[in-house]
C-alpha cells in the first residue's frame, strides 16, 4: 500500500469537539483499511484566506497531518465523506514519496 499524508484544517472548536473530529476521521480511514502511522497536531492559525465551508466563513483553523498507508481505490471516496463532515474546513491527501537516498552535491567522491 502506498503512503500518503491528510493535511486536515479543522475548523476552530473546543478541546472535546476537536478530539471528537479527529477520531471520527480516524476511525473512517480505519474502516476504510487505511493503517495509521501518525497524527501530528500543528496547532491552531490563522487561514492564509478566509474560508467558506458549510455557510460558515472561517478565518482560523485547526491544522492537522495524519500519516497513513491506503489502497489508492479508497482517497475519493475518503475525500468525499470528510467535504461533507461539517467541522473539516480543507482536507487535502498526498502521496508521500519514499525517501530518496540524498547526494553529494559536489558530485561523486574519489
Amino acid at each position: 500500500m502506498p503512503r500518503y499524508e491528510l493535511a486536515l484544517i479543522l475548523k476552530t472548536m473546543q478541546r472535546p469537539e476537536t478530539a471528537a473530529a479527529l477520531r471520527r476521521t480516524v476511525e473512517t480511514l480505519m474502516e476504510r483499511g487505511a493503517v495509521v502511522r501518525d497524527l501530528e497536531n500543528l496547532g491552531e492559525r490563522l487561514l492564509p484566506y478566509k474560508m467558506t465551508k458549510h455557510s460558515e466563513k472561517h478565518s482560523r483553523g485547526a491544522y492537522f497531518v495524519v500519516d497513513f498507508y491506503a489502497a489508492p481505490d479508497i482517497l475519493s471516496g475518503l475525500l468525499n465523506h470528510l467535504h461533507r463532515d461539517v467541522d473539516v474546513v480543507r482536507p487535502t491527501v498526498l502521496k508521500k514519496d519514499a525517501q530518496v537516498p540524498s547526494t553529494n552535491c559536489c558530485g561523486p567522491q574519489q
